[in-house]
């Protein structure tokens, strides 16, 4: 098989990397810059995709004997994830920027070239398993959880998954991967994992989004209108945020506050005791599946999944369906001409709807939930509601 190494600079995928070589694979080497600064130093553990994690990436392949080369896609990642991440920021959301890079960047683009330049696969260092059963390829949890990355990889499709090598997915523990690393003699063995978004390095999210978004202060509301305090751009917040609130008004039974809400239209905030944080139902969008889909799925029935809404959140029980769209009232003959050539209302798509065993605090519109059942990742939706059953947005 053919074999695109996708080299991240990092232990991981150099591991990955090698051991595709072992299973006699004819394995290339590859190194994406994202970054629109190529002189970009790497500090600690924070940052990736800098010059030393290309210098990394090179000198591993040049120890396993596979040809390396660096594929500039920075344009391409501003577009679809830097981008997308300001967006989301200024419309009140709060999006996962990790999900889109593996979406639109590693196994879109990345891919797409990848097979159009002859190559079976791409192998990465995600801890992760594909299974093949009757049904198809289908997306597994890795074999220890603690390491478990199938989150993330929850944006992959039946067609992508065709195309995806893990090779570590059945690997105990990331101890093991370095020192198999040091073993095979790679350099990386004990270079520090990354942290952080990979384009604000420093950790400053606030500070970093006040260069790209112009944030005014604006009222901080508690939940039933009164102004508790004045914040410094609402934007910059993220519902279930507890720190930075600055609120000059202790709430009445001395308890802290969360934020409960974001109004980006007015510029306000909302705060309130944590237990109006307790979410009970989501609504999602831009649902995908990773593989075949349920058979409920068709049909609009329930079905029972576990439900995941951060990379390293536990799972927890719910139930789901989804919600065909709404035919539109009577089309006229010029909208069902642009529909028969396939141009249709891209918002005409299905909905997710999940409703929770028990409530989880601090669930906000943008981020990504993932369906499992069991070590199965069913597939994704971007949550674009959540109810909580104390405390209803305006």
């Amino acid at each position: 098989m053919k074999v695109l190494a996708a080299m991240s600079g990092g232990v991981d995928s150099a591991v990955a990397a090698a051991r595709a070589v072992d299973a006699g694979h004819e394995v290339v080497g590859v190194h994406l810059a994202l970054s629109r600064m190529p002189g970009t130093l790497r500090t600690g553990s924070r940052g990736c995709c800098t010059i030393e994690d290309s210098s990394d990436a090179w000198r591993a392949c040049e120890k396993l004997g596979i040809p390396f080369y660096v594929w500039d896609f920075s344009e391409r990642f501003k577009a679809d994830v830097v981008d997308d991440f300001i967006s989301e920021y200024a419309a009140g959301r709060t999006p996962n920027p990790c999900m889109r890079c593996n979406e639109k960047i590693k196994f879109e683009a990345l891919l797409d070239k990848a097979i159009a330049l002859g190559f079976d696969a791409v192998a990465t260092g995600h801890y992760a398993k594909i299974i093949e059963t009757e049904n198809g390829r289908e997306l597994h949890r890795a074999a220890t959880w603690t390491k478990d990355q199938s989150y993330v990889l929850g944006v992959l499709n039946e067609q992508q998954l065709a195309h995806c090598y893990f090779p570590l997915g059945d690997t105990p523990s990331k101890d093991l991967v370095r020192a198999e690393a040091a073993e095979r003699g790679l350099s990386v063995a004990q270079k520090p994992d990354s942290h952080d978004i990979c384009f604000i390095p420093d950790g400053d999210t606030r500070g970093w989004l006040a260069e790209q978004i112009e944030l005014k202060n604006g009222p901080i509301l508690d939940a039933e209108g009164n102004q508790i305090g004045e914040h410094e751009g609402a934007e910059a917040y993220t519902v279930g945020q507890r720190r930075g609130l600055k609120l000059g008004r202790p709430a009445p039974d001395g308890k802290p506050r969360f934020v409960l809400e974001i109004r980006p239209k007015d510029n306000t905030v909302v705060a309130g005791p944590q237990e109006l944080l307790e979410i009970d139902r989501i609504t999602g969008i831009r649902l995908s599946w990773a593989g075949k889909p349920v058979p409920e799925a068709a049909t609009g029935e329930w079905f029972e999944i576990q439900l995941q809404i951060r990379a390293h959140a536990d799972p927890v029980p719910a139930r789901a369906r989804v919600e065909a769209p709404e035919p539109a009232e009577d089309p006229g003959p010029a909208e069902e001409a642009a529909h028969s050539e396939g141009d249709g209302d891209a918002a005409a798509a299905p909905t997710l709807v999940v409703e929770l065993q028990d409530p989880l605090k601090g669930v906000a519109p943008g981020q990504t939930a993932v369906m499992y059942q069991d070590t199965r990742v069913l597939g994704q939706a971007t949550i674009d509601t959540a109810r909580s059953r104390n405390y209803q947005p305006a």
